[in-house]
């Protein structure tokens, strides 16, 4: 926040400022009861972009539940009901997907009232703050620095009214609005105060399609949802053929087998296929996300915005309202060169009275210095902005006054300017008042500044700002603090908090050559007296040397820089306009809430990256199998029973826990790259595993052996290799991934040699039992044996692929030298 003032005005405070014409008093409530009878409301999109029917139809009707239905239907035509558990992945899918995103949804809009800014609306002749939909047509809305126009209108008041439209448009420099003027819904208030009149709302407004891109609960331009959906893409591509030849082997090669056995075997083949838990756990990370966060009072605009919390390496924080609290307190008012100190109160006095809505050093000033008797009559004034760091007025005969800078209104080497250095190294903030040969408003202004006063005032360090900075170094993520306040005050607060902050930049003195430029700002760690066309340089300085790029911010100057940045993220008491662009919002203003952020991104993705490897590896060795028993013409091993089992055991349950864990280490680019790595190899392992386990069975088929147990071996094999797969996915361990395992071990082992054995004994005593046989048979401890050695050498096998994945990809680093996971 910079020195001087944005002054946003009640209306008669902003008509007695110079250019400035007060048109209306506003409408009345019988004037506001008829536009809202004739539907002329501002009606705005879900503030998360989705409705409830949008959640449930994205969840219902899925190209998954599709074939999963299909599959259902045709096992339950066989009458077993076993068989057909895997249908109530439908339900469950379907269930948790839509209950869990509803939830997040309801979150985003509960917190999107609380975050979103508040039009000041003037009717009846008075000015109070509104819901953006309880705005109608030809409504006055007034506005000042930091307001976000919230609908389309023309300009009925200025005084020194600049808006900013480089958002809509892409045009930099801010417009001065004069009467008649259009504004657009999008843009924002830089400088000066002035009111418009509602003309287009609702639908008809930009802010409608600025609501939708800003807050859409979706996964739009992610590259983890972008992988996602080139592997289903390619799966199902995979699906068709594969399925074809299945279908046409178990029903051709099998001529004397029921009809019922044939169609269980094929459904055995085509289930796994599917990997129906990787959209559901990807979803219901995310939704889980944004529900967590909104117990830390934290409101994501941008479902994505989660996976950029995971990718952030970079952290760009303005001082004020970030590292410092917002508010000041004003000490004293110092007198340069023998200033009558009665006079300097009495100026300060009245600048901080003819100041509408003051800043937050100028409430520091009007909240110390007793209120001014006579008002002085503003003839000329000269709002603050960040890029000249000034503001002032001309008060006629009692001249002309301008407050801000020291090192920007006070010659360079001067006594004042370095007095006013040596008490910016102390980390407080320093403003001259000075008195300008200028009237504020030429051109020429300040002009020649006579120095008055030097102004301090304390600046309160935010108490949890140095565990905060301590984390992200532990966490490798780099910390630039970027100022637009002295260089040296920036300093000493940051020097405060126990960071070593190695060269202070003062942003003036930066080079012009983009590529030096980037080479500064990478390199030092603390700015000051930076503009808000730095603070995008910077940002685009940043990424241009690979730099996932964090802008946290409050002020109106910050806006850019956090519309450039990968993650934008705002306080919730800073600036409408920032709000409005930031991905993020800290709704209660804690800067130690960002380490939870950036933690619960990086669980998330890195979770997503757990549960594709599982449903990634299951499916191709699906795929595997089924192609290799088709080019055999051989009966398909497992019926969808068999499935559901290995599927429950060593991916469904596990992937699941694991989904929703702790996990802190920074996502990385190619999430595609490493879970091809690691589940196509050792997919195929496995499917050629069962393969030959099964191949190996039959053999003994029918001297020795039944086709019943034939298949159990298989399930046996498959399970000790499926299952080592969980554990080397589910590294680092902790005590209760340890116990996952430990009961997903014994959950398997009581499936395979205790389930027959309870199931024979309990179907005289309920005879419905028999539409849920097992069809597992482990009494041939021969075929047992064989299977799981073969499942063993197997498990073997995977634990050299994820060794040579690791050190392809990097994914071994979860286990060594990282401390990710607490």
């Amino acid at each position: 926040m910079g020195e001087g003032w944005g002054a946003l005005g009640s209306s008669g405070k902003l008509a007695a400022m110079t250019n400035t014409t007060v048109v209306a008093a506003g409408l009345s409530d019988a004037d506001v009861a008829e536009r809202v009878a004739r539907g002329e409301v501002n009606t705005l999109p879900p503030r998360s972009g989705r409705t409830t029917w949008d959640i449930i139809r994205a969840n219902v009707f899925t190209r998954i539940n599709f074939l999963l239905m299909v599959l259902f239907v045709i096992v339950l035509s066989t009458g077993s009901l076993g068989n057909a558990l895997f249908g109530f992945l439908i339900i469950i899918n379907s269930g948790i997907g839509a209950v869990q995103e509803l939830r997040a949804k309801r979150t985003l809009d509960n917190l999107a009232v609380v975050g979103e800014g508040k039009p000041l609306v003037r009717r009846n002749g008075v000015a109070s703050e509104l819901l953006r939909e309880s705005i109608v047509l030809d409504d006055i809305i007034e506005i000042g620095p930091g307001d976000q126009i919230v609908v389309d209108g023309e300009v009925i008041e200025a005084s020194y009214l600049e808006v900013d439209e480089s958002l809509l448009t892409g045009e930099s420099d801010a417009l001065v609005k004069q009467l008649g003027d259009e504004v657009m819904s999008g843009s924002f208030v830089v400088a000066g105060v002035g009111a418009f009149r509602a003309t287009r709302v609702g639908h008809e407004s930009y802010a409608a399609q600025l609501t939708a891109e800003a807050s859409k609960f979706s996964l739009v331009k992610s590259e983890l949802q972008t992988a996602i959906n080139k592997i289903l893409r390619l799966i199902t591509w995979l699906l068709i053929p594969v399925g074809v030849v299945t279908v046409w082997v178990q029903w051709t090669q099998n001529p004397g087998a029921p009809w019922q056995e044939i169609v269980l075997r094929m459904s055995g083949a085509l289930v796994p296929m599917v990997p129906e838990g990787l959209v559901l756990l990807t979803s219901l990370a995310f939704a889980v996300g944004v529900i967590r966060l909104g117990q830390l009072n934290v409101l994501v605009q941008e479902l994505p915005a989660i996976e950029g919390l995971a990718r952030v390496d970079v952290v760009c924080a303005d001082k004020t309202g970030t590292l410092t609290e917002n508010g000041l307190q004003f000490t004293h008012a110092t007198p340069v060169d023998g200033a009558d100190q009665d006079q300097i109160d009495q100026v300060l006095t009245q600048l901080a009275t003819a100041d509408p809505r003051p800043n937050a050093s100028v409430k520091a000033i009007a909240h110390a210095l007793q209120p001014a008797g006579e008002v002085w009559p503003t003839t000329a004034m000269a709002p603050f902005t960040s890029a000249k760091k000034w503001s002032g007025m001309s008060f006629g005969d009692q001249g002309n006054w301008v407050i801000g800078a020291p090192d920007v209104l006070a010659p360079t080497g001067s006594a004042v300017a370095e007095e006013a250095e040596q008490i910016g190294i102390t980390g407080r903030r320093v403003l001259l008042l000075g008195r300008s040969d200028l009237a504020v408003d030429d051109p020429a202004a300040p002009g020649v500044v006579t120095p008055m006063a030097l102004v301090v005032m304390e600046q309160k360090v935010r108490p949890e700002a140095a565990g905060t900075l301590a984390y992200f170094a532990e966490q490798n993520v780099a910390v630039k603090v970027i100022s637009g306040d002295n260089a040296k005050s920036v300093g000493a607060v940051t020097g405060s908090l126990g960071v070593d902050t190695g060269e202070v930049v003062d942003a003036r003195t930066l080079p012009d050559d983009p590529t030096a430029f980037a080479d500064r700002v990478e390199t030092a760690s603390v700015f000051g007296r930076v503009t808000p066309q730095q603070k995008r340089q910077m940002v685009a300085a940043l990424q241009s040397r690979g730099h996932n790029v964090a802008m946290t911010g409050d002020g109106v100057n910050d806006v850019l820089a956090i519309k450039d940045s990968d993650l934008g993220v705002a306080m919730g008491s800073g600036a409408a306009a920032t709000r409005s662009v930031a991905q993020i919002v800290l709704l209660n203003d804690d800067f130690a809430t960002l380490p939870h952020v950036v933690a619960e991104g990086r669980r998330v993705i890195g979770n997503i990256e757990r549960v594709a490897n599982f449903f990634l590896t299951k499916t191709m060795y699906s795929i595997v199998l089924a192609l290799l028993v088709a080019v055999a013409q051989l009966p398909f091993p497992f019926v969808p029973m068999h499935v559901s089992f290995i599927g429950w055991y060593t991916i469904g349950i596990p992937a699941a826990i694991l989904a929703l864990a702790p996990n802190a280490e920074r996502a990385r680019a190619g999430f595609l790259k490493r879970v091809m790595s690691f589940s196509i190899p050792v997919g195929l392992v496995i499917g050629v595993t069962a393969f030959v386990s099964y191949l190996v069975s039959l053999q003994s088929v029918p001297t020795s052996a039944t086709p019943t147990q034939a298949s159990t071996a298989t399930v046996i094999a498959v399970m000790i290799a499926g299952g080592w797969a969980m554990i080397a996915i589910a590294r680092p361990y902790q005590w209760w991934k340890v116990a996952m395992i430990a009961i997903m071990i014994t959950l398997a082992l009581l499936t395979v040699f205790w389930l027959p054995g309870w199931y024979a004994q309990m179907l005289p005593v309920w005879p419905w039992l028999a539409t849920a046989n097992p069809q597992l048979d482990p009494s041939n401890v021969a075929l047992n044996t064989t299977a799981a050695w073969f499942g063993l050498g197997a498990a073997v096998l995977v634990e050299a692929m994820w060794w040579i994945s690791g050190r392809v990809t990097g994914l071994h680093r979860r286990v060594f030298g990282s401390l990710a996971e607490r």
